[in-house]
């Protein structure tokens, strides 16, 4: 039960048994819980380290359970602390790999360098990618922004995922919350997972990207017409800036079958994005291309957000949304 705040299933048994038996010691704990006492004693030292026991008063040899009321408190305000800690690292690594792409996609198919290789159009991209994938022997990992796939892009995926995962490549694909509306990508990331794929969503994603083995990238050049053109990028230093981007953003996404948790503030994910493209001035139109929806739905995404906050403008939504702690203060 909490273990999603951080407590193992042993550490929550032994420090229920603590709040029913607070003179019990390791061997009566061991004994009500059902483990060894080494387990037990392990258990301690994290309910410890999580402020979940105390040294009881006028007894420093023996430990007291905190009350649940306070105990959860510490407990969400930890998860809540490391949250913050790793969206601060996740924008990090995003702002890094943003511009590491940009200057990319700064290239003309003329420009000559040894770790780029230049695809233009769509039919190039597709053969390329058929012949990287035929190479593949470890790991396939993708970025799929723009929302719900489009059904001659999923058809065309198909036959290169099914021959990945039968040879047992390991996969990842990465799309964005506004999928989980759309039946035809849903069944298609349920086609993946049924053959062993992993997927994952989240709010908003900066381009699309494929990386083979972690030896190989392919990026989009223009993340307005992806069928434009791309670049297959093979220098070490990026491709681990490029890794390190997936699995930061592999963390922070949630698997397509679970419901899309919302923060202390009640967001999702998306609204949060939203809400932060909002005050940063984006129009309905820009903040629909980055979450992957209608303009329709983008418009009514920010009129939501603004009637919750009693804003009258989309400018005094972002300073309502500071003042109420829903974006972060910056200068």
């Amino acid at each position: 039960m909490l273990t999603t705040l951080g407590l193992d299933s042993v550490g929550e048994k032994v420090y229920r048994a603590m709040l029913r038996e607070p003179a019990a010691g390791v061997a009566a704990l061991a004994d009500s819980v059902g483990v060894p006492e080494e387990q037990v004693r392990e258990a301690l030292d994290t309910l410890s380290e999580l402020a979940l026991v105390r040294p009881a008063a006028g007894d420093a040899g023996r430990l007291r359970a905190v009350s649940p009321d306070i105990g959860m408190e510490i407990l969400m305000a930890r998860q809540q602390a490391q949250l913050a800690a790793h969206q601060q690292r996740l924008e990090a690594s995003r702002a890094a790999a943003a511009q590491l792409i940009s200057e990319y996609a700064e290239l003309r198919p003329a420009t000559s360098h040894p770790d780029v290789e230049q695809l233009v159009g769509l039919d190039h991209i597709r053969d390329r990618l058929a012949v990287l994938t035929r190479e593949v022997r470890e790991e396939f990992l993708a970025f799929a922004p723009g929302g719900p796939q489009t059904a001659e892009n999923m058809a065309a995926s198909r036959p290169l995922n099914q021959d990945l995962l039968a040879r047992g490549v390991r996969m990842r694909t990465i799309y964005l919350d506004s999928v989980r509306t759309n039946r035809p990508t849903v069944e298609h990331a349920d086609w993946l997972a049924r053959l062993g794929g992993q997927v994952r969503t989240v709010p908003s994603l900066p381009t699309r990207m494929i990386l083979m083995d972690r030896r190989i990238a392919m990026i989009s050049v223009s993340s307005d017409d992806t069928a434009a053109g791309a670049v297959l990028l093979t220098g070490q230093g990026t491709l681990t800036a490029l890794c390190a981007l997936f699995e930061a953003t592999w963390e922070a996404a949630q698997p397509l079958g679970q419901v899309v948790p919302t923060d202390p503030n009640g967001l999702t994910g998306q609204q949060a994005t939203a809400l932060r493209l909002l005050a940063e001035g984006h129009t309905d139109e820009a903040i629909a291309k980055r979450l992957g929806v209608s303009h329709r739905t983008a418009r009514r995404i920010a009129s939501e957000l603004m009637d919750r906050l009693d804003a009258r403008s989309r400018f005094e939504a972002g300073v309502r949304a500071v003042q109420q702690g829903w974006l972060p203060t910056r200068p």
